[in-house]
């Protein structure tokens, strides 16, 4: 039998007539949840909104200027995602300060620079750095589920051609690249790529780009190797920058960033503790030994398989096991490839793995593990979260995917080096660089490391003329000779050891 509330007299009844009841307060609980919730994937590109399933392509969208001439998933989420480039640039002060002191000088004044990187806050900063100092920008994604959708809002509200969103399909990212390439009236002269696709299509689609473009910049080891094979086949046709194996993008991406992002990635789609569990990392270059120094220092029982007896022994040295995979695969918890092969996980690895690991990539490529072995009828796929998928085998076995094996880690500080790359090649006089693939000049990876130094209070010690002397150095740099590996591992040719001059912008900004 209910029991009635007795009120001590009417004015007591009114006051509690004005909270819900409980019914009413399951509701408006309910709908503050639900508000929260709608408000939150609408704006966060990395939860799915179920508002919308309308192909961007199907969209006729225009910003504030009248612009139609970008496909994002929703220009609305401009705001938004001004908001996420705004706290990136907090975090990137040295490429602000790039910005800032060549942006008088427009060292990219006529640039026309097509661009395929992953789309993010911290990518969009490099993007409207571009722009500041001169380029016009037309921009997609070299990774299908990468995209911050209100980063790439935020960009086409600025003016900036942007073809990218979030969960594209592989049609739609062919349809993206070919759209930034082929625009009637605009013509690429300098190529950004991360991955080579980019560069595959203008090969493959418009070969005539070629005769304008000054130069190529690719950041990622996948695509360096494709253009290291164009250049021993001689069908490079343009000069080249390797930006991959720079000291910076080795060391900081590689090496420092990996460190944190590997823990990052896991933790946020898995929510996993690494404390006793056995990993194994293949591969034990920097993305390696950053993910092997992460996961040792959580207290996860790491090994790591490697083809290169000196990474082999350097992994010795650091206290990690070096195995076979197929020595190891039925004890693990997890599984990280980092080589930027292909066929590294194979199906027959991933049927004798034990229920409940976690499969995933810290490489570029999307072929270090063989998913597409995995799509066949005896195998059930199960959506858990964004990215994070069960593959179940026939017994109830059940495999944890990242990211359908792509990418899980993303990574910002070669960012400056990108630009730096950038602006090297496009002012570089004729025939400074021929049609082959160039590493970095070391003054430049100098350069960017200095723009980094004062986020940590650092003051670097100058030679006197007697020490540099004694050293057979400039007192400006570069400190190292071209050679000189910061105990890394990395590909040498006879560019590396060419004398490079620099541009009048450099002299002035180191």
């Amino acid at each position: 039998m209910k029991k009635q509330i007795q009120f001590a007299n009417q004015e007591e009844k009114q006051e509690f007539s004005k909270f819900p009841t409980k019914t009413g307060r399951r509701s408006l609980s309910r709908s503050i949840s639900q508000s929260s919730t709608d408000s939150y994937s609408s704006a966060a590109s990395y939860t799915d909104s179920s508002d919308d399933e309308t192909s961007p392509r199907e969209k006729t969208q225009v910003n504030s200027k009248g612009s139609s001439d970008f496909c994002v998933k929703n220009i609305k989420q401009a705001e938004f995602g001004r908001r996420e480039i705004e706290i990136a640039e907090q975090d990137m002060s040295a490429l602000i300060s790039l910005r800032k002191r060549a942006q008088g000088e427009k060292p990219l004044a006529g640039a026309k620079v097509v661009g395929c990187t992953h789309i993010t806050a911290q990518t969009a900063v490099l993007i409207e750095t571009l722009v500041a100092l001169g380029a016009q920008c037309r921009w997609t994604a070299c990774n299908i589920y990468s995209t911050q959708n209100e980063v790439a809002a935020a960009l086409a509200e600025s003016g900036v051609s942007v073809f990218a969103w979030k969960g594209e399909s592989e049609d739609d990212f062919w349809w993206c690249i070919d759209r930034c390439v082929n625009m009637e009236g605009w013509q690429a002269n300098m190529i950004l790529d991360d991955g080579g696709d980019l560069t595959h299509w203008v090969y493959k689609k418009y070969p005539s780009v070629f005769k304008k473009v000054r130069g190529i910049v690719e950041e990622s080891v996948t695509g360096v190797h494709r253009l290291y094979q164009l250049s021993k086949a001689g069908k490079l046709c343009v000069p080249a920058m390797n930006v991959n194996d720079s000291v910076t993008k080795q060391k900081f991406d590689n090496l420092y960033c990996c460190r944190e992002s590997i823990l990052d990635g896991l933790k946020r789609t898995t929510d996993v503790m690494f404390g006793g569990k056995q990993v194994v990392v293949c591969g034990y270059g920097e993305v390696g030994k950053g993910c092997c120094s992460a996961l040792k220092a959580l207290g996860a029982i790491v090994c790591v398989t490697e083809i290169d007896p000196i990474c082999a022994l350097q992994a010795c040295m650091d206290g990690f096991r070096v195995v076979k995979l197929n020595e190891v695969v039925r004890q693990m918890d997890m599984v990280i490839t980092c080589t930027g092969n292909k066929n590294v996980v194979t199906r027959e690895h991933l049927d004798r793995m034990k229920n409940g690991c976690i499969v995933c990539n810290m490489g570029h490529s999307n072929t270090e593990i063989d998913v597409a072995s995995l799509r066949t009828p005896e195998l059930t796929w199960e959506r858990v979260r964004s990215q994070v998928d069960h593959v179940i085998w026939p017994d109830g076995k059940r495999v944890i995917l990242l990211a359908e094996g792509r990418l899980l880690n993303l990574s910002s500080v070669m960012i400056w080096v990108l630009a730096l790359a950038l602006i090297e090649l496009y002012n570089a006089p004729e025939g400074r660089y021929k049609q082959d693939v160039y590493l970095l000049p070391k003054k430049m990876d100098e350069y960017v490391a200095s723009l980094h130094l004062p986020n940590f209070d650092a003051h670097l010690t100058e030679l006197s003329d007697e020490q540099a002397k004694y050293m057979g150095l400039n007192k400006n740099g570069p400190f190292k000779p071209n050679y000189y590996r910061y105990d890394r591992g990395s590909k040498t040719t006879q560019n590396d050891f060419d004398y490079v001059q620099y541009t009048h912008f450099y002299c002035n900004v180191v």
